[in-house]
């Protein structure tokens, strides 16, 4: 009840705009057959941030390690620690309020999606 209460407090203040924003990136990326890879990788950033309360970021331990390790360099370059300086920012801000400090905990949890998200899965916890 309390990941509900969290997610749902979570979407009507703000959570709603990051997933939308990454969904309209995810659609943009995927344009071009390149930007498939990257535009599926901006999609499980999207769908960590509609229900971020009750998920944890796991690495898949059968990935290709070789080429996760590639198209997380270039995703770093293109775009990744932008995106990941973004959730910083914004759990840093949310931090220093009490009530804002399990918000800004999700944003640290997104950094390290945000930087390496090939070779991550999302799952519930």
């Amino acid at each position: 009840m309390r990941n509900f209460i969290g997610n749902l407090i979570w979407l009507v203040f703000g959570g709603w705009a990051i997933a939308l924003e990454y969904f309209i990136a995810s659609i943009a990326m995927m344009i071009t057959i390149i930007g498939i890879p990257f535009g599926l990788q901006s999609i499980k950033l999207g769908v960590l941030a509609v229900w971020p309360f009750g998920s944890k970021v796991v690495t898949i331990e059968e990935s290709s390690g070789c080429l996760n390790t590639i198209m997380n360099v270039i995703w770093i370059i293109v775009g990744g620690f932008w995106i990941a300086l973004t959730h910083v920012f914004f759990g840093a801000l949310l931090c220093i309020t009490i009530i804002g400090i399990p918000f800004g905990l999700q944003h640290f949890k997104f950094i390290k999606l945000a930087l390496f998200p090939f070779g991550k899965k999302v799952v519930d916890a």
